[in-house]
């Protein structure tokens, strides 16, 4: 095979938001798959915040993308080659491909998808790494239980739209934040949450929690934790004993910065944080999803038939061509999009 595929690399890592200079655009020659490998063309992959922890050199959960290296993401597209018994030419299917127009890995790696059960971009949001990670945090860590309260932000997109709507499921109030009001339309009357708070409508963390508390006569049982900054400012102070945090992300956090002025006041500095998780006996509760996919199976066959009846929907972003990648992704931590963020390649 002598055609060549197109990638983006990290040229150089951000200091602070990243820009267009931190990523290169390259050709490369196209891989040819090996014993057991399968070779995928991309047709759409995915991008997702937790990109911008990848670029950094700093330790983490997982190791950073090294200066020269393909930016890291999943990805769904046709297989056009294979030494595998478990795939074939015509194939569709998922896996870690990066930021590229071509991926050659191991069948074992792969999912296999079908297009006739929906839209192969599925595997990128609703039923996929951002859809899982909302059910396993509200369902496992969350604990909901009806007639509670959950709060969550971001309340349009993959993770969030996917917590209110299985605590709406189980009956639970459900509050979203999100920023703009046609995002807390979207959240409300597509979503079906009972409430959503633009949170570039308050100019603070204490505003924005007078808002919430009239929302939340009640108090809040459970904050699912994907944004942190002014929203988890915001909520702290209304959360009720017993109460549960799932802890997912931080996007407010990603570029730069730290607790913003309203911080103190609501409890987050110091020994009055721990203070707080301690009489009021909360559950606080980290993860990264990847470390429990041996939940997917159960994840895919309870959601997978309520997204094909309606009964949970969805909506995505799609940008178009690999080159505009950088640009949507920039765009991204800064809220710019509304659903799944995904880029489309063929």
């Amino acid at each position: 095979m002598s055609e060549q595929m197109f990638r983006i690399a990290l040229a150089s890592r951000p200091d602070g938001a990243p820009s267009a200079e931190n990523f290169s655009h390259e050709a490369a020659p196209l891989p040819v798959p090996g014993e057991g490998e399968v070779l995928v063309r991309v047709h759409y992959m995915s991008l997702d915040p937790y990109m911008r922890g990848r670029m950094d050199d700093a330790k983490s959960y997982a190791a950073p993308v090294p200066i020269g290296g393909t930016m890291e993401a999943g990805g769904v597209g046709e297989v056009i080659a294979s030494n595998s018994p478990a795939f074939k030419p015509g194939d569709f299917a998922f896996g870690m491909f990066g930021w590229a127009s071509h991926g050659c890995l191991p069948a074992d790696q792969l999912r296999r998808l079908d297009p006739a059960m929906g839209p192969v971009t599925a595997a990128l949001g609703v039923l996929g790494m951002p859809g899982f990670t909302g059910w396993y945090g509200l369902t496992e860590l969350g604990r909901p239980r009806a007639g509670e309260t959950l709060v969550v932000a971001a309340a349009t997109g993959p993770v969030g739209s996917m917590v209110g709507q299985v605590a709406r499921l189980a009956g639970l109030r459900t509050v979203g934040v999100a920023g703009g009001a046609d995002k807390c339309r979207l959240a409300t009357e597509m979503f079906g949450f009972d409430a959503c708070l633009d949170h570039r409508a308050y100019d603070t963390a204490s505003d924005l929690r007078a808002a919430l508390a009239a929302e939340c006569p009640d108090g809040v049982d459970i904050y699912f934790e994907n944004v942190g900054g002014k929203v988890l400012e915001a909520v702290f102070p209304l959360l009720n004993e017993f109460a549960r945090i799932p802890v997912c992300g931080m996007v407010a956090w990603y570029n730069a910065g730290a607790l913003g002025a309203g911080a103190a006041d609501a409890g987050l500095s110091g020994p009055a944080l721990w203070r707080s998780i301690l009489v009021k006996y909360m559950s606080v509760n980290g993860f990264i999803i990847s470390n429990h996919f041996d939940r997917f199976p159960e994840f895919l066959s309870q959601v997978a038939p309520k997204v094909a009846s309606g009964e949970i929907r969805f909506l995505e972003d799609i940008a178009e061509g690999l080159e505009n990648a950088p640009a949507a992704f920039i765009a991204m931590l800064e809220g710019g999009n509304t659903g799944k963020q995904i880029v489309k390649l063929i």
